[in-house]
């Protein structure tokens, strides 16, 4: 009887599928050198911030990091029994798992709100100490840069901005010859929105990350959050 109801209750949640999930919760989980930040997504945020919404988002992040990334489906029937429960299109979202190599670090930042996860970093730094890595989680969260590095912006990005700020340096009355030098300001003022390094410090915008880092190397970083 259980199983019937179970499955007539799947039938009815299968229509829920189209609808959109922008809401949900995020877990960020480092142990030792490896780390996880697994999000489940919902429709509303009433049913993401509940206790058995929450406790199944850690328990998907701690089994990434103990199996790896496709491990998430072994927990398909608690997914499922959530899906039920809230009548909601629930599922897995962004999963991210990182193994440090020896040496280097990893540290996680995660934002509450509400008792949920709504803002998840994780970040390896190779040469640095524990404190830096922190400071840099946190920068991370609140900056929500795209990119680590310049050459990570895709270049038919980097070339539809040049044209858009070429167009409005033209249509300003700007002199023609002073064009390319305007336009390059204006471009890297737009690469510092997007690239992690070349940010200024939230705590401290006149030295960037770059320096913050100084004999340190930023290996990578990972975020995920609500609405993004």
């Amino acid at each position: 009887a259980k199983q019937w109801l179970r499955e007539k209750g799947l039938a009815k949640v299968a229509k829920l599928d189209d609808r959109e999930n922008a809401q949900g919760s995020v877990s960020a989980v480092v142990d030792g050198q490896v780390g996880a930040i697994v999000q489940l997504k919902s429709e509303t945020d009433f049913s993401a911030k509940a206790d058995d919404f929450t406790s199944l988002v850690q328990d998907l992040a701690e089994l990434v990091v103990a199996k790896g990334v496709d491990a998430v489906d072994e927990l398909s029937d608690e997914i499922d029994t959530l899906k039920i429960a809230k009548k909601e299109n629930i599922e897995v979202g962004t999963v991210v798992r990182f193994e440090a190599a020896d040496g280097n670090l990893l540290d996680s930042y995660l934002h509450l709100q509400d008792g949920r996860g709504v803002n998840a970093v994780l970040v390896e730094l190779a040469g640095g100490t524990k404190e830096l890595a922190h400071d840099i989680t946190a920068h991370v969260a609140f900056a929500k840069p795209a990119h680590l590095t310049r050459d990570e912006v895709p270049a038919a990005d980097v070339e539809r901005e040049r044209q858009a700020l070429l167009d409005i340096t033209k249509a300003e009355g700007k002199p023609e010859q002073a064009w390319p030098k305007i336009v390059e300001g204006r471009l890297n003022a737009w690469f510092k929105d997007r690239v992690l390094l070349e940010q200024g410090f939230v705590r401290d915008d006149k030295t960037t990350i770059t320096q913050l880092l100084g004999d340190a190397t930023l290996v990578r970083f990972a975020q995920v959050f609500i609405g993004g």
